[in-house]
């Protein structure tokens, strides 16, 4: 009768240590589940940080450049022209460089373009866009200076002839002809604009978008956990 007892005690002892050590397994491998679950929300939060940082930065940047440009540009009003006179005037000298510290001087055409506005009648010099108008007062479009004075002279012919086979061509001006140039193409347009904080906008809409995930994801671990231990 001992000898049963006995046995009984021992198996029961042996349960409760085998119980024990499953108990210790379960409560380790959870332990080591929540600690990933917990280093992979870190970091999730710390890319959707990182996103819409990088988006406000881009934001910063693309406002104090591009969209300031467009804004303060008055040569907005889209119409059409007509060509006018389409010639070389002159060659004005250029620098190009050689190699370290060295600056050799070469010559390209000067292309001087005048167009007629459909909408007013006004008379104007046309440029290829607001760079070239702040490069030169007179000429249409500013070649890189090159060392062959050749290849210029006939890359600027070749935009001649183009422009006079097409003589109707859509320009933009100022209607308060507060600003006499006349712009072929706007670098600073509404379109390049949009394109330029599209992908910013992209960023910072995902970033903000990994944040909520994680952020309602702990809130539905958080609340799963409070109903499983709510009495029943």
């Amino acid at each position: 009768m001992f000898f049963v007892k006995e046995v009984k005690t021992t198996q029961v002892t042996q349960q409760r240590v085998i119980y024990k050590r499953l108990w210790g397994y379960e409560l380790k491998d959870k332990k080591r589940t929540e600690t990933a679950l917990k280093a992979g929300e870190d970091r999730a939060i710390l890319l959707g940080l990182g996103m819409v940082f990088s988006s406000v930065m881009m934001y910063f940047v693309i406002c104090i450049t591009m969209v300031r440009a467009y804004a303060d540009s008055v040569l907005t009003d889209e119409t059409t022209c007509i060509v006018l006179n389409s010639t070389l005037t002159k060659d004005i000298s250029c620098s190009y460089n050689c190699g370290s510290d060295c600056w050799r001087s070469s010559k390209y055409p000067c292309l001087q373009v005048y167009v007629s506005l459909n909408a007013t009648g006004r008379i104007g010099l046309l440029f290829h866009n607001e760079e070239m108008l702040d490069v030169s007062s007179e000429c249409f479009y500013v070649p890189k200076c090159q060392k062959d004075h050749s290849v210029l002279r006939v890359m600027v012919q070749n935009i001649s002839e183009h422009l006079k086979t097409h003589q109707q061509v859509t320009c933009y001006h100022d209607s308060s002809e507060h600003q006499a140039s006349i712009l072929l193409n706007r670098l600073h347009g509404s379109s390049a604009v949009f394109h330029s904080l599209f992908w910013p906008s992209c960023m910072l809409f995902g970033g903000t978008l990994i944040i909520l995930m994680v952020k309602l994801t702990q809130y539905l671990s958080i609340l799963c956990e409070q109903i499983g231990k709510a009495p029943k």
